[in-house]
């Protein structure tokens, strides 16, 4: 068996009785003590959630929310079709609507806390896991479809960038999309860049759970680096968690004002 996490969804390669994860100021072992499930156990206690986040973007997720609750996002680009982030369920349905629309031709994810069941999602679609190399500790199940880049940017294809921002983890990564939003540019961020209620403005935090702030230098350097790339909207990592015009000038004001208050 590959134990599950509850409260992070982190699968791992045997039994243990520790979370590395939720052991991590970043996260958290809950007062009532960490606790274990399975992918089998977990297929029969959910189901599929899938629904349109944007143009040309699909979420997927489960109900009820598991674990962190984050939705996946399957993109629809031109050079083909790339998952973003992912939950920890994944069943016949979602394989089914993944291959309705095309397959998908690799996976990225954000940072650990979503890395959750990547081996699972890697074998049933037979693609690579693109993983930064600044987090390869926090692997929990080692696979050879996993594949570590480096470096601060990696090509996947003509429109799609991952790029290595080092906000919330060292590996932070975002996705810019550059034919997204009708060629306007969009930038998939999990939690690396937050969606925030207010939608003029995004976060950034070294732990959003225990209300940590991330250093100044990394957000300044992570503006420095977004300030070359151009989106209109951003994609975070929660269900309808979309900033939908003005992303580019949405993550700079965000900045300078997050930089102004800790200064």
């Amino acid at each position: 068996m590959n134990p599950i996490c509850m409260t992070c969804g982190m699968q791992y390669a045997a039994p243990r009785e520790d979370c590395p994860i939720c052991e991590d100021e970043r996260q958290y072992v809950p007062p009532s003590g960490q606790q274990w499930t399975d992918f089998a156990t977990l297929r029969s206690e959910h189901e599929a959630l899938v629904r349109p986040e944007g143009e040309g973007i699909t979420g997927i997720g489960c109900t009820p929310k598991f674990a962190i609750g984050q939705r996946a996002l399957l993109v629809e680009a031109a050079g083909g079709n790339f998952l973003w982030d992912l939950t920890a369920y994944l069943d016949d349905t979602i394989a089914g609507e993944i291959a309705a629309r095309g397959g998908i031709t690799g996976i990225a994810i954000s940072h650990p806390h979503y890395y959750t069941t990547c081996v699972e999602w890697a074998r049933a679609f037979d693609v690579p896991v693109y993983l930064h190399e600044h987090d390869r500790q926090w692997i929990g199940r080692p696979d050879g479809r996993i594949e570590l880049w480096s470096g601060r940017t990696k090509r996947i294809s003509d429109e799609l960038t991952l790029i290595n921002l080092g906000v919330h983890f060292a590996g932070g990564t975002v996705l810019h999309w550059s034919g997204g939003e009708h060629g306007e540019g969009a930038l998939l961020s999990g939690d690396i860049v937050q969606v925030i209620p207010d939608r003029e403005f995004v976060a950034f935090m070294y732990s959003y759970p225990n209300l940590i702030p991330e250093r100044p230098a990394v957000v300044r350097r992570a503006a420095e680096i977004l300030a070359g790339y151009r989106f209109e909207a951003i994609y975070g990592a929660w269900w309808d968690a979309v900033v939908r015009r003005d992303g580019h000038e949405v993550v700079q004001r965000s900045a300078k004002r997050y930089l102004e208050f800790v200064s």
